[in-house]
């Protein structure tokens, strides 16, 4: 990513943080459709899942300015979704859900070059979340 996807993303972001709990329950809506059976990887609250959703995605979109302190946590996170059944695959989805759910909540301020930038902040965010899945599944087999 370069400065100018960065300052995209963080700067749409701020639209996106009064209509935080719209935001996750449309993306949790169209990732339903977009994928029903990950439905019965959420056993809690969708409500508190989404303030968490929202609560990372802020910690990571801000952190795109300092991704040495920033991908750890990534990382981490990643290594955590391993335990609930998370699959390699599941990326593309989410992706293609947080996308909708951004054209939905930003409308016109979802420009071409936004699109553009958020595709890049979340292949960055993903690939590190996938790296630590890697590691969380390695850990598991050498403990098997």
């Amino acid at each position: 990513m370069n400065s100018e996807q960065i300052n995209l993303v963080q700067s749409s972001f701020k639209d996106v943080r009064p209509i935080a709990a719209l935001t996750a329950d449309i993306f949790y809506t169209r990732l339903f459709v977009l994928d029903p059976s990950l439905r019965t990887m959420f056993k809690g609250d969708l409500v508190d899942q989404g303030r968490m959703l929202m609560s990372m995605l802020s910690t990571a979109v801000n952190g795109l300015t300092n991704l040495d302190a920033t991908v750890p946590v990534v990382r981490q996170l990643g290594m955590r979704h391993a335990k609930y059944g998370v699959q390699d695959e599941h990326f593309d989805t989410v992706g293609s859900a947080l996308l909708w759910t951004l054209e939905q909540g930003l409308g016109e301020k979802f420009t071409a070059d936004v699109r553009e930038a958020w595709t890049a902040a979340y292949a960055l965010l993903a690939s590190v979340m996938q790296l630590g899945l890697i590691e969380a599944r390695s850990q598991q087999a050498a403990a098997a």
